[in-house]
């Protein structure tokens, strides 16, 4: 009986530990490129610069814009402003290498592929960040994939997207910014008492998310987690242990500070404008 061969179809990714943290600066400079892009384009497409561990993951520190022209069955980019833009980044940020690109909108698009073919080029497994510009319920959908090709033996066939974890890391003035980013409308930006108030009522609604959790823990209503148990007990640990007048009187004295400075600052703007309306008065003939 002659032997029969079968083709089987096999998925290769190109990694199996990869992951992707993304830098707020990132996540601005996408926006303001959409908000600055010409009237025609419907998205905007960039590249990633930033490193990679050797744990697999890729650290996204900073991004620049590519133009691009883009029909329903093609992309042009413009490889020469890529590669001068490199070029300067590389001058400022020698550590900064091509990690992937970037595009506006939700989820991956036809033309994805194209453009991810031409940085799989330029880097080896380039990550495609997604930034849903459109902030929807006032939540930003930002995701990271890399490319997973699809073979019938030696020959392969196509490429797939496959999303991987990604993490967004901010320090609370940051949060702050990015919490003004996703609102759709804004009468005016937060001043520096504002932002701490929000970040006080932020602070208190998860003191009392982790005091519930508590409860329930004590009361057997929950299945105690060892892992969130242990990140408990670090975070009291590492509280100043104060009584509360010190504590009261520490706030005061640093809000009085921060008082200060506002109303100084306020004087210096005041003082600065009026020089300027004086010397424009003193050059009027």
């Amino acid at each position: 009986m002659a032997s029969s061969e079968s083709a089987v179809l096999q998925f290769f990714p190109s990694s199996t530990s990869l992951s992707a943290k993304v830098h707020p600066l990132v996540i601005f400079n996408i926006c303001d490129c959409y908000v600055r892009r010409p009237d025609q384009a419907e998205r905007v497409i960039g590249t990633l610069l930033g490193s990679i561990s050797p744990d697999g993951t890729v650290d996204i520190r900073n991004s620049f814009a590519v133009p691009h022209n883009e029909s329903s069955d093609q992309v042009a980019l413009d490889i020469d402003y890529h590669h001068n833009m490199l070029l300067s980044h590389q001058k400022v940020n020698p550590k900064e290498v091509i990690v992937g690109w970037y595009s506006t909108g939700f989820g991956v698009t036809g033309g994805s592929a194209l453009i991810h073919e031409f940085y799989s080029r330029e880097v080896q497994n380039p990550i495609h960040l997604t930034v849903d510009t459109t902030f929807m319920n006032e939540e930003a959908t930002i995701k990271a994939f890399v490319s997973v090709s699809l073979s019938l033996g030696e020959r392969q066939l196509a490429a797939q997207f496959q999303e991987i974890p990604l993490d967004l890391r901010m320090i609370e003035a940051e949060r702050v910014g990015f919490d003004i980013l996703k609102s759709t409308m804004v009468e005016k930006l937060p001043g520096d008492l504002e932002g701490m108030e929000a970040s006080m009522e932020r602070l208190y609604v998860l003191i009392n998310d982790v005091y519930k959790y508590v409860d329930n823990v004590v009361e057997g209503q929950v299945v105690p987690d060892n892992d969130i148990g242990r990140l408990t007990a670090d975070t009291v640990a590492s509280l100043p242990k104060i009584s509360p007048p010190a504590f009261d009187r520490l706030m005061n004295d640093s809000l009085q500070d921060q008082l200060l400075l506002l109303y100084l600052s306020s004087i210096t703007r005041t003082h600065l404008s009026l020089a300027e309306k004086l010397n424009t008065a003193a050059q009027i003939p």
